[in-house]
């Protein structure tokens, strides 16, 4: 759990937000994300300021402009989503580039694509300011079910190794001079796929048992977690409160 692969979209770091417990920053995220999705549509300065807060964030966290743009490429179902509201939706038609498109639906798809650009964007700061065994461990404190945490906590442990596995599969096809080039091919990826599957429960059955030698009794001990102290939780407030106050405020102009 110590390389740098296992630590994902983690930037290390010591700022502010590095430091605060990950629970804190869970809690304050989730709020906050809340609150766009709360917005009316079409309340643009709300959105503005919602992305204006990010921005703060963004740089109290030293975290790279590009590496937040590097994750809102999983924005792009959305995009595609969007851009096709303007020419199913009905209602009032404008021209643009001598297309006719719906007037609500222009304003529909650029309020979707606000909503999600600020709820991916909120995403990454707090993926790329919070390690993954960290994150778990917070969710552990907020008491979500223990199964489900128990099921992070080796996804996160595992994914490399299944990684490394899935890598070094596809150096032995490579070596045999295979390239997937049609429905033909599918047949050796099925396989693979079924071959890392069996690879991976054997594994979790060998872990299992080990775990239970060494006296599991039904309870992984999470590290990395620390209760937060008044000052964290009020640093973390202020850009919940911010949300809050601002879709408040957006609904009541509306």
């Amino acid at each position: 759990m110590s390389s740098s692969r296992s630590d994902g979209l983690y930037r290390p770091g010591t700022s502010p937000i590095h430091r605060l417990p990950a629970h804190v920053k869970v809690v304050a995220a989730l709020g906050f994300v809340i609150a766009v999705v709360s917005t009316p549509g079409r309340a643009w300065w709300a959105f503005a300021a919602y992305a204006g807060a990010l921005v703060l964030v963004t740089a109290m966290a030293a975290l790279a402009p590009r590496f937040v743009a590097r994750g809102l490429v999983i924005e792009l179902p959305f995009v595609v989503f969007a851009l096709l509201l303007p020419l199913l939706a009905g209602g009032e038609q404008v021209e643009v580039l001598g297309l006719s498109l719906s007037r609500s639906g222009l304003a529909d798809a650029a309020t979707l694509l606000a909503k999600a650009t600020l709820g991916i964007w909120t995403s990454m700061l707090l993926a790329g300011t919070t390690r993954p065994q960290e994150l778990v461990a917070g969710l552990q404190r907020l008491r979500l079910p223990r199964l489900m945490v128990e099921i992070l906590s080796f996804m996160v442990r595992y994914l490399d190794v299944v990684a490394d596995d899935l890598r070094r599969m596809r150096i032995a096809r490579d070596s045999r001079a295979f390239s997937a080039r049609g429905p033909r091919h599918w047949g050796v990826l099925a396989s693979t796929a079924g071959a890392l599957f069996v690879r991976s429960y054997e594994r979790g059955e060998r872990v299992h048992l080990a775990m239970l030698s060494r006296g599991y009794a039904g309870r992984l001990v999470l590290h990395g977690d620390r209760p937060g102290s008044r000052r964290e939780w009020a640093t973390a407030a202020v850009l919940l409160a911010f949300g809050i106050a601002v879709a408040i405020t957006a609904r009541v102009a509306t």
